[in-house]
Parts: structure tokens; C-alpha cells; sequence
């Protein structure tokens, strides 16, 4: 009996994560409502308080499907780079085709705030760390001088640099790159970064 009603409840849990997701991709995150999850989901609207604690719950376990999909197509990225200058243009051009081709989702896992006085779980925080892990290898090859905290720092500003020019493109921002442009010019400033950090070593 217990059984099964936790079963019901995980299904439950993954309709509604897949609704909001499915919302979230047509709508944006600012037009999530909790009856259009639910009435995709085809559950009663408190159902939805029975699976997850709430609507922005909800959305922490859409972002954390969201960074599984971006962990693993990074990943794959890089295998076979034959450089670390390579490993990393690569990394920046899948990171931005992944946001151009989920624009939404990829807004709404680094636009959702939670409540003020609320905190993130620790497990989607630590979530996170993907988008450092991959970088770091191929920039301590590059930067073999760096000690690991170092390193870390310089994984974080690299990560910045690259998401920085591709957030402002998405939104349309006056200064941000033309969207005809932008994978060219993320590619132009890895290779300026890359460049200039082998030459630091020489």
C-alpha cells in the first residue's frame, strides 16, 4: 500500500515537472501559472502542493533537469578535443546553441529567485558546479601555474565572460551581440582569452 502510493506521488511529481517545463519553454518563466501546470499535468490544482512544496519549487526541479541536459551535452562537447584551446571553444559553442535552442529555460535557471528569506537546497546548488567542472581541465592545462583555488576563480570569470555575452544577446539588450553574430563572437573571445593565457605561460 505504501508502496504504492509513493509511486503515485513520484508520477504525480514528474507530470507536474514536466508540465512546468513544457510551460516554461512556450511561455517564459514570468508566465507560469500554477493552473495551466496542473490542468497539463491533468490533476487537480492542490495536487500540485502534494507532490512539491510550491510553484517555485517546482521550478528548481525544472532548472535541475534543465542543468542535467546542459552537464551532459558540455560533456560531450569536449570528447575528442584535441587541445585545451579547442576543448574550450567547443564547450562555448555548445553552451550557446543549448541557450539559443532552449531560450527559455536556460532564462529561467539563472532568472528564478526564490522568496526573500528562502535558500536554495544545497542539491541544486551543488548542481551547478557542472558548469565549472567542465572548464576547469582544459584551463588548468593552459594555466598549469595556477594553484587549484586559483584556478577555480579563473574557471568562475571564464564561465562569466562567455554567459555574460550570451545572456545579453538572448534579452536583446542594446549593447549585447547581434543574434547573427553571437556564436562567432563568443568564439572570438575565447580564442583572445585562450591566446592570452598560453602566452602567460611562455
Amino acid at each position: 500500500m505504501g508502496n504504492n502510493r509513493d509511486e503515485k506521488k513520484a508520477d504525480l511529481k514528474a507530470r507536474l515537472i514536466a508540465a512546468a517545463e513544457a510551460e516554461i519553454a512556450e511561455h517564459g518563466l514570468a508566465g507560469l501559472k500554477a493552473r495551466a501546470v496542473t490542468a497539463r499535468a491533468g490533476c487537480a490544482l492542490g495536487a500540485l502542493y502534494t507532490a512539491v512544496e510550491d510553484l517555485d519549487m517546482l521550478v528548481v526541479w525544472v532548472n535541475s533537469r534543465t542543468l542535467t541536459r546542459l552537464g551532459a551535452t558540455l560533456t560531450e562537447a569536449v570528447a575528442g578535443a584535441g587541445s585545451p584551446q579547442a576543448a574550450l571553444l567547443a564547450l562555448a559553442a555548445r553552451y550557446t546553441d543549448f541557450a539559443v535552442e532552449n531560450r527559455a529555460l536556460w532564462l529561467s535557471l539563472f532568472e528564478h529567485r526564490l522568496p526573500e528569506g528562502r535558500d536554495f537546497p544545497d542539491w541544486h546548488r551543488q548542481e551547478h558546479a557542472v558548469l565549472l567542472t567542465v572548464i576547469a581541465p582544459h584551463l588548468a592545462a593552459l594555466r598549469p601555474d595556477l594553484d587549484p583555488e586559483a584556478l577555480v576563480l579563473r574557471a568562475r570569470t571564464t564561465f562569466a565572460a562567455v554567459h555574460g555575452v550570451v545572456h545579453l544577446a538572448l534579452q536583446g539588450r542594446f549593447v549585447g551581440v547581434p543574434m547573427a553574430s553571437l556564436q562567432s563572437e563568443v568564439a572570438a573571445l575565447v580564442e583572445t582569452m585562450t591566446a592570452g593565457a598560453a602566452a602567460l605561460t611562455r
